[in-house]
């Protein structure tokens, strides 16, 4: 049953927190309710409370949000108050040319970071996962689906594993119930999971088979490449049967990452401390003498692919962090402009 099928619910239900709580103050308790966002359009906002669902238009004056957000609104109107400070957040660059920071959900507990084990396996794509939820402070399980059709399961879940020994990793059938109880450990009541991975990866599938409901629709991919296609087309918050909310995000062909570096850094870790034993401090592991990092890799002690993807992410995201950097600053110097000129003509209007 989904949160919005139902007449009430308490905050704990909806994942609410001394977190939360904390940041009110006494006028606030008295006039306001918070709301999280559990579905985010073009037109507008899906809020809960825990008596109602409320629609918020998007508005110029409305701060940037996206789903898993708590926000205050008027006890009177229900119109917005104000944003609440996130315990998590994950965000891109987004996606083509455009350099501006893309929100993709608030607030999460935990992260299935869904991969499938057919020929669209990649761990440079886990990888960059990683990077995401290791930045957002949120626990990483990484879910690998299609185990039913997969004949090397053990030694793809083997490869994830070598990522990182603590990693948790598991391999299942996202259509069977009792193959995914092997994820009811991070699926309690009040706690938010967010899914994410690539198109075609079995999201959609493995979310209907948590919920005991066919809430999302599927697909199959091109036998051609394993590719899939896009079946989740908006970010929805969902309540699984047993008090789980589940996060579903469409699936993101291109996830480009941007002010990252903290996240890329405790990914590759193993990395991290070769590149300290380098002869020079700035160096850049690709033909400097005395580079630890590339004796390892020549020694056979460190994975070439996974050095690649170490220097691919660390540019990728120096170089859009600074072209949002840029938007941003420009945008900042144009609303300052605009407020100016407003501010000169409002005085010419009064005679100043």
């Amino acid at each position: 049953m989904s949160l919005n099928e139902t007449l009430s619910f308490s905050l704990p239900q909806l994942g609410w927190r001394p977190f939360y709580q904390q940041q009110l103050n006494w006028d606030e308790m008295e006039s306001t309710l918070p709301a999280r966002i559990s579905e985010h359009h073009r037109s507008g906002y899906i809020c809960w409370t825990e008596n109602e669902e409320i629609h918020l238009d998007i508005h110029i004056k409305l701060p940037p949000m996206t789903v898993g957000d708590w926000i205050l609104l008027d006890r009177e109107t229900k119109q917005f108050v104000r944003l609440l400070e996130r315990q998590s957040l994950f965000s891109r660059k987004a996606a083509g040319i455009q350099s501006y920071e893309q929100l993709i959900s608030a607030n999460v507990d935990t992260v299935f970071i869904v991969s499938s084990l057919n020929n669209d396996f990649n761990l440079s794509r886990i990888e960059r996962y990683l990077a995401l939820a290791k930045e957002a402070q949120v626990e990483a399980v990484i879910v690998l689906t299609k185990a039913d059709i997969c004949h090397d399961v053990d030694d793809k879940c083997q490869q994830v594993q070598a990522l990182n020994p603590l990693l948790s990793v598991e391999a299942i059938n996202a259509l069977s119930q009792q193959s995914c109880q092997r994820l009811t450990p991070w699926c309690k009541a009040g706690q938010t999971v967010a899914v994410m991975g690539s198109s075609g990866v079995g999201k959609s599938t493995l979310v209907n088979t948590l919920m005991g409901n066919e809430i999302q629709d599927t697909a199959g991919i091109r036998e051609q490449d394993s590719k899939g296609r896009h079946t989740t087309t908006f970010r929805s918050l969902l309540a699984t049967p047993n008090g789980a909310l589940l996060l579903d995000t469409p699936g993101m062909r291109e996830l480009q990452i941007a002010d990252c570096e903290q996240g890329i850094s405790e990914v590759f870790a193993d990395v991290a401390v070769l590149a300290k034993q380098c002869r020079f401090t700035d160096c850049q592991h690709h033909s400097e003498p005395g580079c630890a990092v590339i004796q390892a890799v020549e020694n056979g002690d460190l994975d070439e692919r996974r050095l690649k993807n170490y220097r691919k992410l660390l540019s990728e995201q120096e170089h859009n962090s600074r072209s949002i950097a840029e938007r941003r600053a420009k945008e900042k110097g144009f609303h300052k402009h605009v407020k100016s000129v407003m501010k000169e003509k409002t005085a010419s209007k009064q005679g100043y």
